[in-house]
């Protein structure tokens, strides 16, 4: 479908001078709940495929899709969760998170989306911030044994009935339901929660949907952030319902399409661009795995004849770079997303010419604007797509400010700042840092550096925050230093993220040791490995006696970045 873009170039041409453009469009913002949109995309679409999920051998039309969503939304209600009460998900990509995810929309409940490479630490952390009353979670993924972790944290559940825990260390939550057929002590059973549904059930579940409101909250996905504590950034049926359709505008996503999604669920790269970008329209979802693999994304694209492919550079390269790549048929690709990351302009270029993706677009944003912002069109010459973000979005604004908060001029970088029916509703129970987000006009202040050019193409060329971005992962350097500060051995220490090749960045921790300890990186790494996700813990670990410091006392992590170049022989990758 068309991007205005006959629109965006009036307005951009209206207001050349400076460094402010907003997407005109003339196609309206959706005004329904997830549920309601739901429930007629559903009934258009009823024989459409509308899910596959390669490894659990799940084919499921719309209308089978209807049925289950609808059961386990009856299921969530029939367990006494009210609209508004927060329900964590813990989980790799499956069947059950699809589910939950549209089940929990038309229950009125809000989905806390936890990583699933979290560990005991950052998840009772995050369920305990938004007060979860209930957690769905897989037995277990990869080296994570879920089962294990919640039941060191909450004991209490290996003596307590089903749905009725009294936890001391996780007070908010009564209920862990479980996936898969097994029984857990203390815990329900997924499978359970989709028992068909009676009469009164379901009528009960369409008053609840003429109740809920698009402005609800719905989501919360947790960003790191600089405290040291992840943020719950609070998103509204508004906010990501639209999104995943503008998104999928961008692309051409068109009833029949069918999107290979190896991007995880728990971001909003996964359930908002992928599933609620194909839910928008009548696309099939297609899940080649419960986490990234390059094999299971190639066999997958060729058997089930994707038109579409989402995936971070990483993902690519991977793809590309597999010694079987040239077994697979991919001719049925068209179009698709890179984004998570810098895009190197070489990779974007043998997308393109080597996997077939002709339409293949950039796209920019962060999880508290739902997430896209920017994006780069299936028709903009090849130039633009490999070395911009795209232009504006539709119905959103983007203005960018210097140090006091002026609009600079075109192709004057400052920081990028956005407004419109993306923006979050807030971090969850966090007003402070709420405002030092979102200012009084509205403006959700990204942190970013970014130019935008006499065309309004956007070329984002540094982050004022210190995020380090891994594989598409965010991380907030504070997070991992105040965790490294509680070993009894540091007396101090900065972290920074240094140039990769394979993920973009990695982490890199210089550590001051207390007077008369001996510390190794060994010992570094072991105190991080199952209290703080994988890719959280520093690659690289160097002691040292001081850090470089200003006159003033400020810790100049830039120079600690350069010393780690040269020391390493890194170069800064050419990218997007």
């Amino acid at each position: 479908m068309p991007r205005d873009d006959k629109n965006r170039r009036e307005d951009d041409t209206m207001s050349s001078t400076a460094s402010y453009v907003h997407g005109a469009s003339a196609k309206p913002l959706i005004g329904q709940t997830i549920g309601r949109f739901f429930d007629e995309a559903c009934a258009r679409h009823a024989g459409r495929e509308a899910l596959v999920v390669r490894h659990q051998d799940v084919r499921l039309t719309y209308a089978q899709l209807k049925s289950k969503v609808d059961a386990l939304a009856c299921g969530l209600m029939r367990l006494g969760l009210e609209p508004g009460e927060r329900i964590g998900i813990w989980s790799q990509n499956n069947m059950e998170w699809a589910l939950t995810q549209f089940a929990s929309a038309k229950a009125g409940l809000v989905l806390v989306n936890i990583n699933p490479a979290y560990r005991r630490s950052e998840l009772e952390y995050a369920l305990e911030k938004v007060g979860c009353r209930a957690l769905i979670l897989s037995p277990a993924f990869k080296t994570s044994n879920y089962l294990e972790m919640i039941a060191d944290l909450a004991p209490e559940l290996g003596h307590c009935e089903p749905g009725l825990l009294r936890s001391h260390r996780l007070p908010s939550l009564e209920m862990v339901i479980r996936m898969g057929a097994e029984k857990s002590p203390g815990m329900m059973s997924f499978d359970d929660l989709l028992r068909a549904p009676s009469r009164e059930e379901l009528t009960a579940l369409a008053v609840l949907s003429e109740k809920l409101q698009f402005d609800d909250p719905i989501n919360i996905q947790f960003t790191s952030g600089t405290t040291g504590h992840p943020k719950g950034a609070t998103l509204s049926h508004h906010n990501i319902l639209n999104n995943g359709f503008f998104v999928g505008e961008a692309i051409k996503l068109m009833p029949g399409d069918r999107l290979c999604i190896p991007v995880p669920l728990y971001h909003c790269f996964g359930m908002v661009m992928g599933n609620l970008g194909c839910l928008t329209h009548g696309a099939t979802m297609v899940y080649p795995g419960e986490a990234f693999e390059p094999l299971a994304v190639l066999e997958t694209v060729a058997q089930e004849k994707c038109t579409g492919l989402y995936g971070v550079p990483t993902m690519f390269i991977a793809a590309l770079d597999h010694p079987r790549f040239a077994e697979f048929d991919l001719s049925s690709l068209r179009t698709g997303i890179m984004a998570g990351s810098p895009c190197p302009i070489e990779v974007m270029k043998r997308v393109i010419g080597k996997m077939n993706m002709s339409e293949v677009t950039i796209a920019y944003g962060m999880t508290e604007t739902s997430p896209v912002s920017f994006q780069s069109g299936t028709d903009d010459p090849i130039d633009r797509r490999v070395s911009t973000v795209g232009r504006i979005q539709p119905h959103l604004e983007v203005k960018i400010v210097d140090n006091e908060g002026r609009i600079v001029p075109r192709g004057q970088s400052g920081e990028l700042c956005t407004r419109g029916y993306s923006v979050m509703l807030g971090y969850w129970d966090d007003e402070a840092r709420t405002k030092e987000a979102i200012d009084a006009g509205g403006w959700m202040h990204t942190g970013d550096l970014a130019v935008i050019d006499d065309e309004g193409y956007c070329n984002i060329v540094g982050r004022i925050k210190d995020m380090v971005i891994r594989g598409g992962e965010n991380i907030y350097p504070r997070e991992i230093e105040e965790f490294l500060y509680a070993h009894p051995k540091v007396l101090d220490v900065q972290v920074v993220g240094i140039p990769d090749q394979k993920f973009g960045e990695e982490l890199c921790a210089w550590i001051i040791p207390r007077e008369g300890e001996r510390l190794t990186e060994d010992e570094v790494r072991e105190y991080c490995k199952g209290q703080i996700a994988h890719y959280k813990i520093p690659r690289y670990i160097r002691f040292v006696d001081s850090f470089p410091m200003t006159v003033t006392g400020k810790i100049q992590k830039f120079l600690i970045r350069q010393r780690m170049k040269e020391e390493l022989g890194l170069d800064e990758a050419k990218t997007a």
